[in-house]
């Protein structure tokens, strides 16, 4: 993705020491703007992003991450990956933080996305987060274990539907690639239709048609995925059960942290999805 000159601008606004927090995320959250900083927080290849700490009326700290990122690109990815987010952590609330915001500046255009803190910047101390003298109880669960629930937990029936689907209620980004969810009854049908097939569709928008290419693609599309992940052939005939899933999980995007920051437990956790 090419490096904008609003996206430099917008680079080097969050990594100054000290910066003002757009007022629309202020309004949004309802924080106080005297009581309120942001500081430029770890690193990320497609956003700027950054650390919200606010003092409470009960005086105790409160810690949020912030991705800011400029067009329209950004705020499709961000609307997906807020609700795969709260998706994941409704399923799993120790698996990964809650999504609180996303939107776009009144001011610039900028699209936001702000979630709970998560700390990763020690495994033993959590040097920073939200007040607290001791650390919350550990849930318990390995990294296997929470993506085991989510996995065997079935998805919520979509608006419309009368049992869960396959699909998701926004168009997610694996990279800068935004991910079509149309909804199907088979993993089958929505995999080729919505993975393969759209993938092959984007290539051609952007570099033209290959007729070779598209054979061989609609090829897999109509007699590969069928005959390797169409319901007769799962679950003993019977399919797949429709789940959560992460959508892009890799060692990048897991980790250890503490959720909230000081005070809260020390889990595996991940971040960063796509989901489905």
């Amino acid at each position: 993705m090419p490096v904008s000159s609003a996206y430099r601008k917008i680079y080097r606004r969050l990594h100054s020491t000290i910066m003002k927090l757009d007022t629309t995320v202020i309004q949004a959250l309802s924080l106080d703007p005297d009581s309120t900083t942001v500081k430029s927080h770890g690193s990320s290849g497609f956003n700027a992003t950054a650390k919200i700490s606010t003092t409470l009326q009960d005086g105790t700290q409160k810690h949020l991450f912030m991705k800011t990122a400029p067009g329209k690109n950004a705020e499709v990815m961000f609307r997906g990956e807020h609700a795969s987010l709260n998706a994941i952590h409704a399923v799993v609330p120790s698996l990964c933080p809650a999504s609180l915001y996303t939107g776009v500046s009144k001011d610039d255009g900028t699209a936001f996305l702000v979630t709970d803190f998560l700390d990763m910047s020690s495994s033993s101390s959590g040097s920073s987060g939200s007040s607290g003298s001791e650390d919350q109880q550990h849930s318990g669960m390995s990294l296997a274990a929470k993506l085991a629930k989510l996995h065997t937990t079935p998805a919520p029936t979509p608006e419309g539907y009368t049992s869960p689907m396959f699909g998701f209620p926004e168009t997610t980004c694996c990279g800068d690639t935004p991910q079509p969810n149309g909804y199907e009854a088979s993993w089958a049908k929505f995999y080729a239709r919505n993975r393969l097939s759209a993938i092959l569709e984007k290539c051609e928008r952007n570099n033209g048609q290959d007729k070779e290419f598209r054979v061989l693609v609609e090829k897999v599309v109509d007699v590969v995925v069928p005959r390797l992940i169409g319901d007769e052939h799962l679950n003993d005939g019977k399919g797949v059960m429709p789940v959560v899933i992460h959508g892009d999980l890799w060692s990048g995007n897991k980790g250890r942290g503490r959720i909230g920051g000081k005070g809260a437990a020390l889990e595996d956790v991940v971040f960063d999805p796509s989901a489905v």
